[in-house]
């Protein structure tokens, strides 16, 4: 390659004979429409079947990750690339690697992260599991909106493309199948711009189970999701339990009261306090939690906690507790 390459198109691979050359192929097809073209990069996760010698025979680049997980082969696969653009897809035949157009289009026109949205495009039948299609993506994907406010439809669609520079510059970590997940909450967290193109999701060729594990990868995603949403994870439920609190414990301090046939009394206002602690305990979290995430570089600077931050000094803290 030299240095017009504009695209790379990379392919996370671990035992994959049955499908990579097939999908490699689909890839060159859509590269060949490019001018001035690009490269297909197998990023190779340790494969004993003999996948590394079938994609060097259909005309990729194999790249060796050493490190086992979906994550850590498409970082390797990621900074081995020489496009300026990067799309990522899956060896297992089910995305239309022939057909990408729309991203190339769309990050010419200066989009730095362009999702692929599958129930735009269409998806053939038993190409998704019916859990994946109606309970778990549809309700990741409304989560991920929610929390990271974007207009993303199709949260983990495996098939999307970005400026490989301005990702690079994300600091991506996760090793695992929440890559998917990081990649896009830091480039929402980050202002990066982002864009949605329909795409179709086929059955896989593959004959063996695919890697994902749906109740494993799925709370691996939702763990993530929540990870990097203090606000969500501690704020707004510390703030509803300590008003909750707060408002029942003013309610009991007079005098009990009656509820249908029992009695609240001191024994009631117990709870009502601990949740009031319980409450200011998960507001005091969550302003830790994104500290620390900040000065480690996983959430961008906020100036507007920074200046809570300035203003809740540990002397005037310590002097509103006591």
């Amino acid at each position: 390659m030299d240095d017009r390459c504009e695209v790379s198109v990379v392919i996370p691979c671990l035992d994959e004979s049955e499908t990579v050359a097939t999908v490699v192929g689909r890839a060159f097809e859509s590269l060949g429409r490019l001018d001035p073209g690009g490269e297909v990069v197998v990023a190779d996760n340790g494969s004993t079947d003999g996948s590394r010698e079938l994609a060097v025979a259909a005309g990729a680049r194999v790249v060796e990750v050493p490190m086992r997980g979906y994550g850590a082969a498409l970082m390797g696969g990621i900074q081995a690339a020489r496009g300026r653009y990067v799309i990522m897809g899956d060896a297992d035949d089910s995305y239309a690697l022939e057909a990408l157009d729309p991203f190339v289009d769309e990050l010419r026109r200066g989009t730095q992260l362009v999702m692929g949205n599958r129930f735009e495009g269409g998806i053939e039948p038993g190409a998704m599991p019916w859990l994946h299609r109606y309970v778990g993506n549809p309700i990741l994907s409304f989560l991920g909106r929610l929390f990271f406010r974007n207009d993303i439809g199709d949260f983990h669609c495996g098939l999307r493309g970005f400026d490989r520079d301005a990702v690079l510059a994300l600091d991506l970590r996760t090793t695992g199948m929440e890559f998917a997940s990081e990649l896009v909450v830091k480039a929402s967290l980050f202002g990066l711009s982002i864009g949605e193109v329909p795409t179709i999701l086929r059955r896989d060729g593959r004959s063996h189970p695919p890697h994902l594990r749906t109740w494993r990868d799925g709370w691996r995603h939702l763990r993530f999701l929540l990870a990097f949403s203090p606000r969500w994870l501690f704020l707004y439920p510390g703030a509803i339990l300590f008003v909750l609190g707060l408002v029942a414990s003013l309610w009991l301090l007079p005098e009990p009261r009656a509820v249908g046939h029992s009695v609240l009394d001191l024994q009631a206002l117990v709870f009502t306090t601990l949740a009031m602690l319980a409450g200011a305990q998960a507001l005091w979290f969550a302003v830790l939690a994104k500290s620390v995430a900040i000065s480690e570089g996983l959430l961008p600077e906020d100036s507007r906690f920074r200046r809570f931050l300035e203003i809740a000094s540990l002397e005037r803290v310590v002097a509103v507790g006591g």
